[in-house]
């Protein structure tokens, strides 16, 4: 009869301790989140984020630190999106060479008739335009930070990346805040 609850028992001492743990640990640990912007400048914001990881987790090993894109509002993600699926349906007419205008009774602009005769130059030409588009409708230049969900710096409400000085009078003002009052050296007057 006991080897029936030995199993259930198990699994739920794994559990308890798990939720344990879980409570215990994230009770001290803080939380920094960097957003960075999509497009043309995420790879300079990468490299920003990595470098200041390095430098923050030397003074701060106790934070952990999270990157993750900054997302553009819905509408231009849509935006974007639709670019895209036009983009190509559209090179897929070119290349094909069907005049969609004839199927609604329009004469073909000239452009579409320029197009046919170019093929080459006008898929490209579709391919780049489109693209440009769509990378300013994702790109935000944003890059956020949080400090336990807290926003503590915007690059888009200052406009500019904090510098490393910046970023950690930032932190060093946080912990400050978040010291238990019981460790505080007491003050006689």
């Amino acid at each position: 009869m006991a080897e029936r609850w030995l199993p259930v028992s198990v699994i739920f001492l794994g559990v308890l301790s798990l939720y344990c743990a879980a409570s215990a640990d994230n009770s001290g640990i803080k939380k920094m989140k960097m957003q960075f912007a999509t497009g043309p400048l995420l790879k300079f914001q990468i490299w920003v984020f990595e470098e200041y990881m390095q430098v923050l987790y030397q003074r701060y090993p106790d934070i952990r630190i999270e990157g993750e894109n900054y997302l553009p509002l819905p509408l231009y993600r849509h935006v974007a999106s639709f670019l895209s699926m036009f983009k190509l349906a559209l090179i897929g007419l070119i290349i094909i060479g069907k005049d969609p205008f004839a199927l609604c009774g329009m004469q073909a602009p000239g452009i579409w008739v320029w197009g046919q005769e170019n093929k080459i130059y006008a898929c490209m030409m579709v391919f780049f335009f489109s693209n440009m588009i769509e990378n300013q409708c994702m790109s935000t230049g944003a890059f956020e930070i949080t400090l336990n969900d807290v926003p503590v710096w915007s690059k888009l409400e200052s406009g500019h990346l904090p510098s490393m000085q910046q970023l950690v009078q930032i932190l060093e003002n946080e912990m400050k805040m978040n010291v238990p009052m019981d460790t505080l050296p007491h003050h006689r007057s």
